[in-house]
């Protein structure tokens, strides 16, 4: 499974976005890849304001492209992220299509980014988001693959969830900023990889030191022991990994955790 990650440089304009991810997915499938992932927000600036502004709802344009993309470059795409409106809620939503252009799932982010780090970042997505409600697994020709949202991957009974679901990679459009991208990014991405012994894949926008939010970008791919198959650094970058997903059931094989799980001790006691 060739699985190309477009780490895009975001700018102001929806139409433009929509065209350069459009342009970039393109060139990932003259390449040979198999599946195109877009990153979190790939169409509007990462901003309450802009969210607001470029919401749109399931069949709205920019779901038309990403379904246009899909079908016309012969590809399953996991197309990033946009702000989705249903009736009076928004949702950070990443869309899924296969090689036909049909939308095979649909993952609305189910944990939002409220934080405060002092002498850091400050980010409240609760004042614009409401959070989904889905643990999200799909199938495909490769095998069932599972999907999350940026702050969704800090959360280990997600990954644990989609892995015991039959997920053999997790994909997760994201949007790490510079105060813990740099601590944090890759040994998440690392640890849910060698807990789940799965592949994982985070897809960030390009930096932009000038925009109001500041993305950390590498994105990366993760083999099921935890070996960073390729790593983007900060500027734009179409980056392309080998997903061999027989490695999953080889390294399940070798070192079998999850059948060696005791869940008859795993019950918080409350008093």
């Amino acid at each position: 499974m060739r699985v190309s990650i477009v780490q895009m440089q975001v700018v102001e304009e929806k139409v433009k976005n929509i065209a350069h991810a459009w342009a970039l997915t393109e060139q990932a499938a003259k390449n040979g890849a198999d599946i195109v992932v877009l990153p979190e927000m790939f169409p509007c600036f990462y901003e309450n304001a802009a969210f607001l502004e470029n919401a749109e709802e399931a069949g709205g344009m920019i779901w038309q492209a990403l379904s246009d993309m899909a079908r016309d470059n012969g590809v399953y795409l996991i197309g990033g992220t946009f702000p989705e409106r249903e009736g009076d809620r928004l949702y950070n939503t990443c869309f899924v299509f296969d090689r036909e252009g049909r939308q095979i799932a649909r993952h609305r982010k189910t944990h939002l980014f409220d934080v405060d780090v002092q002498g850091g970042q400050h980010f409240k997505e609760s004042d614009t988001f409401t959070p989904g409600k889905d643990i999200t697994v799909f199938d495909t020709e490769f095998g069932r693959l599972g999907l999350c949202v940026c702050f969704d991957m800090r959360f280990p009974e997600l990954a644990r969830i989609m892995a015991l679901e039959g997920a053999k990679a997790v994909f997760v459009p994201a949007a790490f900023n510079m105060t813990t991208g740099p601590l944090h990014w890759e040994v998440m991405f690392r640890s849910r990889a060698v807990d789940n012994q799965l592949f994982t894949v985070g897809c960030a926008p390009a930096r932009d030191e000038n925009g109001p939010y500041v993305s950390y970008g590498n994105s990366l791919a993760v083999d099921p022991w935890g070996k960073v198959l390729c790593r983007a650094d900060a500027g734009e970058e179409v980056l392309t990994a080998e997903l061999a997903l027989s490695e999953v059931e080889q390294t399940r094989m070798q070192l079998p955790l999850i059948p060696a799980r005791r869940e008859d001790l795993y019950i918080l006691k409350r008093k």
